[in-house]
């Protein structure tokens, strides 16, 4: 899979990755698809050296916010999670082709005002779209392990936090 020339990778930048279902259809048709996802997220983050900032799972797209942490490129991360999830959803829902509508788009985060203002739009993504009336009432976003009431162990808070908080006694 060759990379679009645009696209560009260094070692300790922020990226805001997302895409979408193939004809914006869903990529999630029910809870256990969601936890396939955030397992294959984890397990991707950790392969491929990726900090996983911040995330939202909608229905028919996701939203992830990522720092890249070796000098392997974050392409490699997101191609690798979103082939094993592919391949799990076309083979439970005995489906073939692309899931995701073409490749996956990013933007790099170029100053910490933009990571507080992305981190924000993300774990807003449900109330903007509808499905939750407030960010907590949305099981499958990150929102939860920033207010601690969910312990998925997939996000390091600590870059939002040092950027509202820059001082050291940022509360965790």
């Amino acid at each position: 899979m060759g990379v679009a020339k645009y696209k560009e990778y260094f070692q300790g930048a922020y990226y805001h990755i997302y895409n979408r279902g193939n004809q914006q259809q869903p990529i999630f048709l029910e809870d256990a698809d969601y936890f396939g996802y955030l397992k294959r997220l984890a397990e991707a983050k950790e392969k491929h050296g990726v900090t996983m900032v911040c995330y939202c799972l909608m229905p028919n797209h996701v939203h992830l916010l990522a720092r890249q942490d070796t000098v392997t490129p974050v392409y490699k991360f997101i191609s690798s999670l979103h082939t094993s999830y592919s391949m799990y959803f076309n083979k439970k829902y005995q489906k073939v082709g692309h899931l995701f509508q073409d490749r996956f788009k990013q933007k790099i985060i170029q100053n910490e005002g933009y990571l507080c203002y992305l981190s924000c739009y993300i774990h807003a993504n449900p109330k903007l779209d509808g499905l939750a009336q407030k960010a907590e009432e949305y099981p499958w976003s990150s929102y939860g392990e920033y207010i601690s009431v969910q312990r998925m162990g997939i996000c390091d808070k600590e870059p939002v936090l040092q950027a509202i908080y820059p001082s050291k006694d940022s509360p965790s």
